[in-house]
């Protein structure tokens, strides 16, 4: 282009450098030489001309090389249609536009002048679907980034942590996006299947999303520059969560209200779908809402600002930590830089608007970063609920497991408590033995809480019998055996009218724990009426 700007130049002013020669090259004396002049000066106009059209034709030819090689670069990276209501990065666009002038606009592209490498490989921007209903239009967006980790992986607790408790309204107002951040396509499937196994009817509900990357999404980070005291190793780590989390957020960009921005490692606290919900419904004017003190734990953002945002992460994905970035943002909007850092943080307080208590909590002790141990809480957080409080019918309660302190069976099936009790062993039993006739549609039984979700009864079936059976192996009415760590199951009205006889529920077949140390609180029996 500057090519041509400095071709164009050097012939316009050396038409008009000999155009003026020319002229002032006609002689000034009177009398007979006036005809021969004005006869040399036409012949010279004409020439003038002839070489105005010239100019006039290289002008032509430039535009149209222009055009050529406008067209040549909107089709070697053209724009998806789809791009945006299909959920995937928005690929380069060179869009020419025409104002009435007849001049042309050109719209510069974002992505790939931030990640260059991504221009040799084009479906590396098309997210791979691997669990997911294609769910959209819901409230809220849970993203929840996860890696390969060493050692302890949370992600399975974590789900089950977020899932707690939830109404069926609030499940289908929800999206939760689990996005594997590896191209190890064995590592990708085993962790859908560990999603698939553990969370079934919430994967065919369309509850749950799991995606992974193409594998030339991410660059080459060997070249990365040592920065703020970081050793290699962590600017790698550091930069690689920058890309994680602008690619969650732009495929998470049209599939709700809210998008909130979490971690694998977290529990959340009972009840933090509604007030979320509630809160941010209440605000006016903000880019981001803090439901945790903790890095970009409990994030919430617009979905309609993700675009913005993302790109910001993507233009400086190389140089700070992805919270530093965040609040780069806030001060780039709002700061002026002739006033002081009081009035900055005043000015972005506007923007960023915190809920306490916290409703979510760090717990992972391993971090991502390799050898790093991450022991941070959030203070705010405050105490957890570990049991409903609960009302059941009145029953005569057995069990072949002791108690452990007040946690006892009778006060976990009053609602006043949870049951937790020494170690289970295989042929263990629980039984609730109704006297009288009752009509129960449903029953709940749920093992585990929202801290310690992985302590809890696993392989046990839950059996209702006739109240004449033969001892505790009689022929059950209805049976469901729990593979993790809650099992429902609804009743037929003719197998239990409310004249029945009396009968039981027996829980029993608890395996042998791993360890013989006493087991965190396993969680509470809870009957629904």
């Amino acid at each position: 282009m500057r090519l041509y700007s400095l071709r164009f130049g050097c012939v316009l002013v050396f038409a008009c450098f000999a155009t003026f020669t020319w002229i002032k090259s006609i002689p000034s004396d009177g009398g007979s030489t006036v005809r021969p002049d004005l006869e040399t000066l036409y012949q010279r106009l004409l020439l003038a001309e002839e070489l105005g059209g010239q100019v006039s034709r290289d002008l032509s030819s430039l535009l149209e090389e222009l055009r050529n090689t406008s067209t040549a670069a909107n089709i070697s990276h053209p724009i998806s249609s789809t791009a945006t209501t299909s959920g995937s990065i928005p690929t380069e666009t060179i869009r020419q536009k025409t104002d009435h002038s007849g001049q042309q606009t050109f719209v510069q592209p974002n992505i790939y002048l931030y990640m260059p490498h991504l221009r040799q490989h084009p479906d590396s921007l098309l997210p791979n679907v691997v669990l997911g209903q294609g769910r959209r239009g819901v409230s809220l967006v849970l993203g929840i980034p996860t890696v390969k980790r060493e050692k302890q992986n949370y992600l399975v607790s974590t789900l089950r942590s977020l899932l707690y408790g939830l109404t069926p309204l609030q499940q289908q107002d929800l999206l939760i996006i689990v996005f594997v951040a590896e191209t190890d396509s064995d590592y990708v499937g085993s962790i859908a299947e560990s999603i698939r196994k553990n969370f079934s009817k919430e994967v065919q509900s369309g509850l749950l999303d799991v995606i992974s990357p193409s594998q030339y999404y991410y660059p080459d980070f060997s070249g990365l520059k040592e920065t703020f005291g970081d050793s290699k190793d962590r600017v790698k780590w550091r930069t690689k969560q920058n890309l994680d989390y602008s690619f969650l957020m732009l495929y998470a960009q049209d599939k709700g209200t809210y998008y909130v921005q979490l971690e694998d490692d977290v529990v959340a606290k009972a009840g933090y779908f509604n007030t979320m919900k509630t809160f941010a419904n209440q605000q006016q004017q903000w880019l981001y809402l803090e439901f945790s003190q903790l890095g970009f734990i409990g994030k919430m953002f617009q979905s309609r600002d993700l675009p913005m945002i993302a790109e910001f992460f993507l233009m400086f994905h190389r140089d700070k930590p992805i919270d530093w970035l965040l609040d780069h943002i806030l001060w780039v909007k709002v700061c002026n830089p002739e006033k002081d850092a009081k009035d900055c943080d005043k000015q972005k307080a506007q923007l960023r608007q915190r809920y306490k208590p916290s409703l979510f909590q760090h717990v992972g002790l391993h971090s991502s970063l390799p050898g790093k141990l991450q022991q941070l809480k959030d203070k705010d957080f405050g105490q957890q609920s570990l049991f409903q409080a609960h009302s059941n019918p009145a029953a005569e309660l057995s069990s072949s497991l002791k108690h452990y302190q007040q946690h006892s069976l009778e006060r976990a099936y009053r609602g006043q408590d949870f049951f937790w009790a020494l170690t289970p062993s295989q042929g263990d039993y629980i039984l609730f033995n109704f006297a009288q006739p009752v009509h129960i549609s449903r029953y709940l039984f749920r093992s585990g809480n929202i801290e310690t979700s992985g302590d809890k009864f696993t392989n046990t079936t839950v059996e209702v019998l006739p109240s004449n059976s033969a001892g505790l192996r009689g022929q059950s009415s209805s049976h469901a055996t729990l593979h993790r760590s809650a099992s429902a199951s609804t009743f037929q009205p003719a197998l239990l009218p409310s004249s029945a006889p009396p009968f039981q529920c027996l829980l029993r077949g608890f395996p042998a724990p791993v360890s013989p140390q006493l087991p965190d609180p396993p969680g509470h029996p809870r009957f629904v009426p």
